[in-house]
């Protein structure tokens, strides 16, 4: 599908220092993401920062100390069916996890992505039966894209932890 064609408004904003994301990548991980629902439209916006950055929007919006991989905030309204939302994702940490699992950073900073925008899309990851079903579309979006999956089969767990978080405006 044509970017101009596409009914999702997807906006990439790169920090200093990212020179290993891929943006066609990142933009591809979540407009394959959001076709897993029949929306009739999305706006995303993505910024892809540095540890220090995100910190300090972890601390102010989640109250929690350091850096995370991403972050996402829903600005969808409730009534709406289409989605709305921001994605903060740090490549500091994706480079870390990229090299701890063994792949680029460009595909870490995909699942980080697809896993940002399904929170944006109301799934949750908060107990083992939802953790599950979230990682397996996950591996699902990122195979299709030829990245393939992250999660050990069956599992529900990565290879290292994630710390994923999700916060609603």
């Amino acid at each position: 599908m044509d970017e101009d064609d596409s009914p999702f408004d997807i906006d990439i904003a790169l920090g200093d220092n990212c020179d290993e994301v891929d943006q066609s990548l990142l933009r591809e991980a979540i407009v394959q993401t959001l076709t897993i629902k029949s929306l009739p439209e999305a706006r995303i916006d993505v910024a892809v920062v540095s540890d220090d950055d995100i910190a300090t929007i972890n601390e102010q919006y989640l109250q929690h100390t350091g850096p995370t991989d991403v972050i996402s905030f829903d600005l969808s309204d409730e009534s709406d069916q289409t989605v709305d939302g921001q994605l903060v994702i740090s490549v500091d940490t994706a480079r870390r996890e990229a090299s701890a699992r063994g792949h680029g950073v460009a595909s870490e900073v995909a699942l980080y992505a697809v896993h940002g925008t399904l929170h944006l899309m109301g799934y949750d990851d908060q107990d083992d039966t939802s953790s599950a079903e979230m990682h397996a579309v996950e591996d699902r979006v990122l195979t299709s894209l030829g990245v393939g999956p992250v999660y050990r089969s069956g599992s529900g767990s990565p290879d290292t932890s994630a710390n994923i978080r999700s916060e609603k405006k």
